[in-house]
């Protein structure tokens, strides 16, 4: 009689597995789980964010006067996207400021304190598009590890297990070394989308970073140049009077 051929499926696999490999696969898949769900977060909202920017950049662009699109965006009931957070937050400042510059106040601190508060702003929500984003970092650069830890670990217990049996047989060797084995192919598993989706989410969240800088320093030459006119204007009607 032929002996029974071993049943070698995932499922198999890891009810087989001891403790310690167990739970290895456990995290593993969890990670891997976990990964996913993050991938498509922030590829969901990278575009979103995108598709928003460049709506921002048409409007902002088109000559209608800042206080009105100033206005129709400070009144939105919800979550604005970043480069509208940031022209928000300046155009705050400018109307906050504004008295002191007619009153004859040099404008060149209000220069500084607009860039400050654009500053803060692109921090803010680089920091909120980047949340958990350091997860898949994580799990790209640890995952094998944890996997070969696992394959270790199972390859130790069939070693034992043959040698307290004194039975060499593929029918008693095979399930340790294909659950050790599917413990390392499960951290590959894990690692591999982690790492690749984390270096294209970093470089969009750069090229998206570097969009915002260059609005802040746009938006920030046309606001200095406005703080020069009126502030010129205030020192002629001083000088007449």
């Amino acid at each position: 009689m032929h002996a029974a051929t071993p049943d070698l499926s995932m499922w198999s696999l890891f009810l087989q597995a001891d403790f310690i490999v167990k739970t290895v696969i456990l995290v593993l898949a969890g990670s891997s789980v976990w990964s996913w769900a993050i991938i498509f977060e922030k590829v969901m909202l990278l575009r979103s964010v995108n598709t928003d920017e460049r709506k921002f950049q048409t409007q902002f662009w088109s000559g209608n006067p800042l206080d009105e699109m100033f206005d129709y965006l400070e009144t939105k009931p919800y979550r604005l996207d970043p480069m509208s957070s940031v022209f928000v937050a300046a155009m705050r400042e400018w109307r906050r400021s504004s008295g002191t510059l007619n009153s004859g106040v040099h404008g060149t601190s209000l220069s500084q304190r607009i860039d400050r508060v654009m500053q803060i702003t692109m921090d803010r929500e680089m920091e909120r598009l980047e949340k958990r984003l350091s997860f898949l970092a994580s799990v790209g650069s640890v995952s094998p590890f944890i996997g070969l830890f696992g394959t270790v670990w199972g390859i130790m217990n069939s070693f034992h297990n043959i040698g307290a049996s004194s039975n060499t047989s593929l029918a008693v060797v095979a399930p340790g070394i294909a659950e050790a084995l599917f413990a390392t192919a499960l951290g590959l598993v894990a690692a591999i989308p982690a790492v690749l989706a984390y270096n294209k989410l970093s470089g969009d969240m750069s090229r998206y970073a570097s969009k915002l800088e260059n609005f802040a320093g746009e938006f920030s030459t046309i606001l200095s140049r406005q703080i020069d006119d009126t502030a010129s204007r205030s020192e002629k009607r001083s000088a007449a009077g």
